[in-house]
């Protein structure tokens, strides 16, 4: 009658069972590895809809009868109106979108922009956006059963992100 295990017996176990937490570990690794890709992905996607969701509800919400669109040059175009959206939890806030240094920014103040370059008494709260290539922003306006009606096209052409395309109408007809 036999009461332990042989020293062969003992080896082969053991080599089993690294063999088997090798395939484990790897399995482990890569499972990680994967999250890791998915889970930039999904940051990235989420950043995206957050900023299509703060532009469109910027001009969809605006309140002004004139949005303010300059042409800075071909790529480029500044823009000033106010909304009732709000990212920074200012009542009916004055909104700019302007492009320095590549990069388009959102400022929000509880005064109104008169100009570009903005003057060293403006008050306002900055979003960076991102690295742009262009900013674009076109408007049209028709009058239909005597309700003005405006749309608005905006296009972000990012350096390294997803492009941002929207047709907005403005929700508050005049």
């Amino acid at each position: 009658m036999r009461k332990g295990f042989t020293l062969i017996e003992l080896l082969v176990s053991i080599s089993i069972l690294s063999i088997m937490m090798i395939f484990l570990y790897k399995s482990y690794a890569s499972l990680n590895t994967t999250n890791n890709f998915y889970e930039t992905k999904v940051n990235v996607m989420q950043s995206t809809q957050l900023k299509k969701r703060v532009i469109y509800l910027d001009f969809a919400l605006k309140l002004d009868e004139n949005v303010s669109i300059r042409k800075q040059n071909p790529q480029e175009d500044v823009v000033f109106f106010q909304s009732a959206n709000s990212v920074h939890k200012r009542f009916n806030p004055y909104i700019a979108y302007l492009v320095k240094n590549k990069k388009l920014y959102r400022l929000e103040s509880l005064k109104k922009f008169k100009e570009y370059p903005l003057s060293q008494e403006d008050v306002f709260s900055v979003d960076d956006l991102g690295e742009v290539k262009s900013f674009r922003v076109y408007s049209s306006s028709k009058k239909i059963d005597g309700i003005q009606s405006e749309m608005f096209l905006v296009h972000i052409d990012f350096k390294e992100q997803e492009d941002i395309l929207l047709k907005i109408k403005a929700l508050n007809e005049y």
